[in-house]
Formats: C-alpha cells, sequence, structure tokens
C-alpha cells in the first residue's frame, strides 16, 4: 500500500478533499498555517508593546527576527498540546529557547485565548477574502446567464407544478439576486468580524496597568484589525455571525443546486451541467450524466448549516472564560470555510458550462396544451364577458381539455360563448404561454441594474 498521510474526513481525504473543498481554503486552515497565525500575533504584541514602550525594543526585534516556525518541533508540540489542552503554552516555550533573552518577553500580559482568537480572526480574514473572490466571480457567471436567456420562456413551477410561464433568465436572475445580498452581507460582516482580541485573563488587561488600551489598540494596528470595544472572550457573536453567513451562502448554493437537479432530470432534460469525460458516470448504466457538482453542493449545504446551529450553541458560555463551548467552534469555522468554498468551486463549475436547452424547455410549456396560461385567458375575456363568467367559461374549457385531451385553444373555440364574441387568431393568442410571461424580462434587468459588478 502506499504511504499516504491518515485522513478521516472528507476534507483531508486523497479521494475527496477536492470535491468537498479547495487547496487554497484548506491551507489557510491547515495546522502550519495555524501555529504561524499563533506565532504571527505573539510577534506582533512584542512589537506593539516595544512601541508602547511596555518592553525593550531590543527585545521585541530579537523575538520578531528569531521566531522561526520551520523549525519547531511539531511533534513536540502536539505532545505538550495535548497535555496542556491548549497549544499556546507549548509554542511559548519554544518561541522561548529561540529567542534567547528576548524570550522572556515573549507572551508578555497575555493570555491563550487572546492569542488563540486573534489567530482565527487572521484565518477568517484570509478565508473570507478567498469567499469575497468566490461570490464575486459567480455573480458575473449567473449576470452572464441571466442576460442570455433573459427571454428564454419555460415553465414557472409551484409545488413541483406547472403554474404559469418564467424565462430561464428570471430564474437565474433570481439567484444572482441572492448573491447580491451575500456579497453586501460580507461587506458589512466584516467590520464587525475582523476585530482583534488581547484583554488578559479574565478579560481586564489588569497585567498592563493603564497601558492596555495602548498596547491593545497598538497589536490591533499592527495586524491591521479592527480595535474591540470590550472583551469578547465569552462573546461569540462575531465568530457565530462569520459561519451563519456561510450557512446563508452555501444555502443559496442548495437552492440552486436542488433547482439543477430537478431540471437535469431525464424527465424535465432542461439543462445540465457541463459535459467532461466520465464525470457523473455510472458503474453500470452507461447513459447516465449524474449531476455531481449539484449533488456536492447540496452536501456542503447541509454540512455548514449544522455548524451553523453548533456555533449559535456555543454562544452559551459561561461567566467570563468558557468551559467548552469555546472547542465546538475549533470544530465549526475551519470546516464551514473549507465547505463554503468548495461548493463555490463546484457552483462556477456548474454554472460556468451549464448546458440550456432552450427547445426542451419549449417542449415542456407545451405539455398542457396551452393550460398553463389559463389566467391569461380569463383575464383576457373579462373584459367582455365579466371576470365571473369568464372565469366560469375558461374552467369548462379547462376541463374539456383535460377530459378529451383537446388543447385549450381547440375547447375555447368549440364554446359557442367564446367563439361568438373572439376570433380563432385571439383565442391562439391569449393561450401561447410565450404570451404571458408577464414582467418577468423586466425583472431580470432591475436585478442586473441593482448591483455593480
Amino acid at each position: 500500500m502506499p504511504a499516504f498521510p491518515a485522513s478521516t474526513t472528507v476534507l483531508d481525504s486523497i479521494l475527496f478533499r477536492d470535491a468537498f473543498g479547495t487547496p487554497q481554503m484548506r491551507e489557510v486552515f491547515s495546522d502550519i498555517a495555524l501555529v504561524s497565525r499563533y506565532a504571527e500575533v505573539e510577534v506582533a504584541l512584542a512589537m506593539a508593546q516595544a512601541k508602547c514602550g511596555v518592553i525593550p525594543r531590543e527585545a521585541a526585534d530579537q523575538i520578531a527576527a528569531r521566531t522561526d516556525v520551520a523549525a519547531f518541533d511539531f511533534d513536540l508540540l502536539r505532545e505538550e498540546t495535548d497535555i496542556v489542552g491548549y497549544p499556546i503554552l507549548p509554542l511559548v516555550h519554544q518561541m522561548v529557547e529561540q529567542c534567547g533573552d528576548a524570550g522572556r518577553y515573549v507572551h508578555w500580559g497575555a493570555t491563550t485565548q487572546d492569542i488563540m482568537d486573534t489567530a482565527v480572526v487572521l484565518q477568517l480574514r484570509a478565508g473570507l477574502e478567498i469567499i469575497e473572490r468566490d461570490i464575486a466571480a459567480l455573480r458575473g457567471i449567473l449576470a452572464d446567464l441571466s442576460k442570455r436567456y433573459r427571454d428564454t420562456p419555460m415553465a414557472g413551477r409551484t409545488h413541483l407544478q406547472q403554474a404559469l410561464p418564467v424565462t430561464f433568465g428570471y430564474k437565474t436572475a433570481i439567484w444572482l439576486a441572492m448573491f447580491d445580498r451575500h456579497a453586501e452581507r460580507l461587506a458589512q460582516v466584516k467590520p464587525r468580524v475582523l476585530v482583534g482580541q488581547f484583554a488578559g485573563a479574565a478579560g481586564t488587561l489588569a497585567s498592563l496597568g493603564d497601558r492596555g488600551f495602548e498596547v491593545q489598540e497598538a497589536l490591533c494596528a499592527e495586524l491591521k484589525l479592527g480595535v474591540p470595544a470590550s472583551t469578547w472572550h465569552v462573546a461569540r457573536d462575531g465568530f457565530a455571525e462569520a459561519v451563519n453567513f456561510l450557512a446563508l451562502v452555501t444555502g443559496s448554493l442548495g437552492k440552486i443546486a436542488l433547482d439543477i437537479m430537478i431540471m437535469a432530470s431525464t424527465e424535465f432534460a432542461e439543462v445540465y451541467e457541463p459535459f467532461v469525460k466520465g464525470r457523473g458516470a455510472s458503474s453500470t448504466m452507461p447513459q447516465k450524466r449524474n449531476p455531481i457538482s449539484s449533488e456536492l453542493m447540496l452536501a456542503a449545504s447541509k454540512a455548514v448549516r449544522q455548524h451553523a446551529g453548533l456555533m449559535l450553541d456555543a454562544m452559551v458560555q459561561d461567566f467570563e472564560r468558557a468551559t467548552g463551548p469555546w472547542h465546538a467552534e475549533w470544530m465549526a469555522i475551519p470546516e464551514s470555510f473549507v465547505l463554503t468554498a468548495g461548493a463555490l468551486h463546484q457552483a462556477k463549475f456548474a454554472l460556468a458550462g451549464l448546458v440550456v436547452d432552450e427547445a426542451k424547455m419549449n417542449e415542456n410549456l407545451a405539455i398542457s396544451r396551452g393550460l398553463i396560461v389559463a389566467e391569461a385567458v380569463m383575464m383576457g375575456l373579462a373584459p367582455q364577458l365579466g371576470r365571473q363568467e369568464a372565469h366560469d367559461v375558461v374552467y369548462d374549457a379547462c376541463r374539456q381539455a383535460n377530459e378529451t385531451g383537446l388543447s385549450l385553444a381547440d375547447a375555447l373555440s368549440a364554446d359557442p360563448r367564446i367563439s361568438s364574441r373572439i376570433d380563432r387568431a385571439a383565442i391562439e393568442a391569449l393561450t401561447s404561454p410565450k404570451n404571458y410571461l408577464g414582467l418577468a424580462p423586466a425583472m431580470v434587468d432591475r436585478v442586473l441594474k441593482s448591483a455593480t459588478r
């Protein structure tokens, strides 16, 4: 057997990791990256304290110059973390050893959670930058689809039944509007979430006397993070908001995925994911073309939704330092970001190359033989017959069409109450689904104009 690193989840599996995530996002949340962030915060703290005159400048310079994550003993770090329960004290041990005499100033006035929380904020910043780029790319893809299919009629469906005609561009514009709102949400989330944490053992900055706020502000400036209004050791709404934002994003992707999967079913056959030789193939049924990207998007949406709930649960923390809920974040945050990146990757692939069968959409629109626009006929006849009589006449015609297999136009023409008032050409116009699209195309235009792309 080949010597592969051990893996136990789809996020790090050699088989599944690129189906459910992306290398770029995995790197942001990798162990090496996380430890590097811990060290980055410790170095930034030393530099900030030197600027404030809390520790000697020479010591801070030595800490910055001599801290070398690549030289850390990760086996020792793992062993000590398992004993201590947290990785910061083991990390500080190795930084102290690397930094010589300056090592006495490492972690000055800080507490473990200060370093860990701020490191996670740095990860969130990098992760949200990736999500932001992916959302922007997806919005561009959806805008192109909406423009291209602005006037392409298809059956609109409610409760999985044909309801009234829409256009495919109208459908994709609804998808686009969701991601326009997600882009807006992301811009609003970042200032609330990308805030540093430095407050000491019980969050009061007591170890630094009257220099606490000064050091806190200098640290946040060093890391280019916002300054917190108050300690948030046990106020976890920021992290919960970030993951719940990801749940909204993947929820929208799940909705798109479900639409695509149903529309790609044999009986609908209106859209298909891009053709790649072998993708979606069955081991026993050569004719199959399974919607793989959509299936992965839907699965990711369900998993991130669970993590969003876990993050809400983790908000319930005791007193000034939690006894467990904090640890749940260590699972939920990385997995949510990796799954969201994977789902966005699958969405960009599926939608950028989406195969749209306009002829099949038109064929499906004609399945009801005009019954899909019974409302249009009723409203068209109402000025001459009155609304109630028009309703009754059209109802009778629909019933006859259903029972005999006639088109709605033929059933209407056979009714003297109608044929005596309007001619066949007018009936044909009233029963043409393409003539009853409402404001669907105009709604596409409005969505396309509503946000800068």
